[in-house]
């Protein structure tokens, strides 16, 4: 890290203080409880962590596990998260009402037996005021976790299934009555305890709890000092330091916003001494912040249900997610050479003391859990099965440093008594973050499982695919008349194509605007069941689409207003947090235009290494090479096209070229292909010839 001697002044305890609010406006504001309480509280988080643990590793019927799940969830978010931020650190009489009514409808569905699920088409009067009291009590927790937005939509979903019969069409359908809501909704498994709640109560959780267990032992500050002393040195090492620094915070904090607050609070202060300003250290910091979410092997919460979404394991979703990431932080990478180069940057003197040998040998060991992950579900263990064990080894490997030891050295030698050492321990800490750090998304995908519910009722997945598919049908059309008029002859394939990528257009954008109001978890939930069958219906392959609606989703992190992880930054550098949101764009944009390349043409499948590990062996290998090439070229062309820099200063016809041939690349035809190389090569060949300084021209 920067020496004393070169370090700028440390970032002032309002900034981070601000900055945490952001953190709590994407996790909630919850109450700080002390006394018997707060320790109550702690021991209720430390069962449902050890409950989940064991259920791991247990055969357990499902709709049990999903009802413990959501009731655990519903009680401490009703102590844990105030009313209004007024009512904090406090449980007040209204907070145990709502906790105890979640016990008693959740314990309704509990123990009503099979009796409970068979009556789901005829409930009783007490069935439809449990029913009643969970869908308000979830959207209750919801508003308190996350804000008004997620309620409303929910309630607008709901409404939607109430007044079906009086919509015209093609909206029109035959209308449920309160008794058909609540069945469907509360005592089957197709709502709220349908696939969301489902990969919440088992991958997420226990992801969580994982994430916990890295950030309690210290993995998090030696990912930060490893990718200090790995990135040091050079210009842009400032830059390559918080590139390489977000992928590894990736699972400790399982957060983008957490990920950009932890990396603002060490790194600002190098980002400004290099010669970065506030809003670019902010972008940059907003941009490293997202691409946690998108990181294996842990990646956002919702990978997880991709996995479930598309039957598949959560090992060929990593699989799907390594080439897109790798070039996500190939145009990270890109992005800050450029700045290096283009603004003069500065070389930030490192620690001599702090090498990257000498931190692998004291600390090295942080990495195995990661590495066990995936080399468990190698040798065959489930998911559930791997985060479990590999939770295990992050809490031995804790013990091989006293500084990252879960449990302190003093309970084994008797100078600190069992049980204060124990409550003391980091041990307890990452047992209680665990159950603490999950509340927030679990109250999301019960939500979410409302939507799904109302989905599934009404065929609204398939009438909102329909009406996407006219709009793009009627489009296509009026494009190929255009076309017709310079002379180009129509084709069913040149049809097709624009028809298939109006679509993917009118996607991205519908996706980009969910995530506007709502978490990326519920974004993809809600876009993943109303978007992605258009483009399946026009032959995207179905994990495509998925991994096309997930990568869109993760856009809202860096997306007005909701775009918490670029005012987080921007409260930490001071710098103006629209402005931030730009340059956190500018970042991201190359590598979030990728995602086309996997719906737009088979071709493209490559990038997600043809989906599982049985395509994967019968592929061309060379296939997936030329895409994965193609794409790095497009990247590369986009970057320099947005930073208005290639080998020197562009002029705007330099610009324009440089991103007129990124996108013709990032399209994957061979045509396309040749036209962006070329125009790329125009460009080199502009930029040798030319002497003068371009910079007033680009802009």
């Amino acid at each position: 890290m920067a020496t004393p001697e070169t370090q700028p002044p440390i970032i002032s305890d309002e900034a981070l203080k601000k900055a945490e609010e952001f953190i709590e406006a994407e996790e909630g504001a919850s109450n700080k409880l002390s006394g018997w309480l707060g320790t109550a509280v702690v021991i209720l988080a430390i069962v449902m962590s050890v409950f989940h643990l064991y259920a791991a590793m247990t055969i357990m019927p499902t709709h049990i596990l999903r009802g413990i799940h959501v009731a655990f969830m519903l009680f401490l978010v009703f102590l844990l998260f105030p009313m209004a931020k007024r009512f904090r650190n406090r449980v007040w009489w209204w907070d145990w009402l709502l906790a105890i009514l979640s016990l008693y409808v959740m314990g309704h569905m509990l123990f009503g037996g099979d009796a409970f699920l068979e009556r789901s088409t005829v409930p009783s009067a007490l069935d439809t005021f449990c029913g009643v009291a969970l869908m308000v009590l979830i959207l209750e927790a919801v508003r308190r976790c996350s804000g008004w937005i997620m309620p409303v939509v929910v309630l607008l979903f709901l409404f939607y299934a109430i007044i079906g019969s009086k919509l015209p069409p093609p909206w029109t359908h035959q209308g449920m009555d309160l008794g058909r809501i609540v069945g469907h909704m509360y005592m089957t498994l197709e709502g709220i305890f349908g696939t969301a709640i489902d990969v919440s109560s088992t991958l997420i959780i226990l992801f969580t709890i994982y994430g916990a267990f890295l950030q309690f032992s210290n993995a998090g500050k030696f990912y930060i000092d490893f990718s200090f002393a790995a990135m040091g040195g050079k210009p842009a090492g400032a830059g390559r330091t918080i590139v390489l620094s977000s992928f590894l915070l990736g699972g400790p904090s399982g957060s983008g916003v957490a990920t950009t607050v932890t990396l603002g609070s060490v790194a600002y202060p190098m980002l400004m001494k290099a010669g970065y300003g506030k809003d670019a250290a902010g972008g940059l910091l907003a941009a490293g912040g997202l691409g946690a979410i998108i990181s294996p092997p842990v990646l956002g919460a919702a990978a997880f249900l991709i996995a479930e979404f598309l039957r598949v394991t959560y090992l060929e979703v990593l699989l799907m997610a390594t080439i897109p990431t790798l070039l996500f932080y190939f145009a990270l990478f890109l992005m800050v050479e450029i700045d290096a180069r283009k603004f003069g940057m500065k070389q930030v003197a490192i620690d001599k003391a702090d090498t990257v040998w000498n931190l692998t040998k004291r600390f090295g060991f942080h990495f195995l859990s990661l590495i066990a992950i995936i080399a468990f579900m190698l040798i065959g263990f489930s998911p559930l099965a791997s985060v479990f064990w590999a939770t295990v080894v992050a809490f031995l490997v804790s013990f091989l440093h006293p500084s990252c030891a879960l449990i302190p050295y003093e309970v084994f030698t008797r100078r600190t008594p069992l049980v204060k050492g124990l409550w003391n321990s980091g041990l307890r800490k990452a047992m209680e973050g665990g159950s603490i750090g999950v509340l927030n998304v679990a109250a999301t995908c019960a939500a979410a499982g409302l939507i799904v519910g109302v989905v599934t009722l009404t065929g609204l997945g398939l009438k909102f695919s329909s009406i996407v598919l006219t709009y793009a049908d009627s489009w296509s059309k009026g494009i190929i008349d255009l076309l017709t008029m310079f002379g180009v002859t129509p084709t069913p394939t040149l049809l097709h194509d624009v028809k298939l990528l109006l679509t993917a257009l009118m996607t991205s954008l519908i996706v980009w605007i969910v995530g506007l109001a709502v978490p990326v978890t519920a974004s993809y939930i809600i876009c993943a069941v109303i978007a992605a069958p258009a483009l399946i219906q026009l032959g995207v392959a179905d994990f495509a689409a998925h991994m096309f609606i997930f990568y869109y989703a993760v856009l809202s992190e860096v997306s007005p207003p909701t775009a918490l992880s670029p005012f987080a930054a921007a409260a930490i550098t001071g710098g103006d947090p629209y402005k931030t949101t730009l340059q956190s764009w500018k970042y991201t944009m190359p590598a979030f235009l990728v995602p086309f390349m996997f719906v737009l043409d088979p071709a493209g499948l490559g990038l997600l290494l043809m989906g599982s590990f049985k395509a994967l062996a019968k592929a061309n290998v060379m296939d997936i090479a030329i895409v994965s090439v193609t794409a790095m070229i497009g990247i590369a062309a986009l970057a320099a096209g947005v930073q208005g820099w290639l080998f020197k200063y562009t002029t705007k016809l330099e610009r324009w070229l440089l991103i007129v041939a990124g996108l013709a690349l990032v399209y994957p035809k061979a045509m396309f292909d040749v036209i962006g190389v070329g125009l790329i090569v125009a460009v080199i060949v502009m930029q040798n010839l030319r002497t003068t300084d371009a910079r007033p021209a680009s802009g």
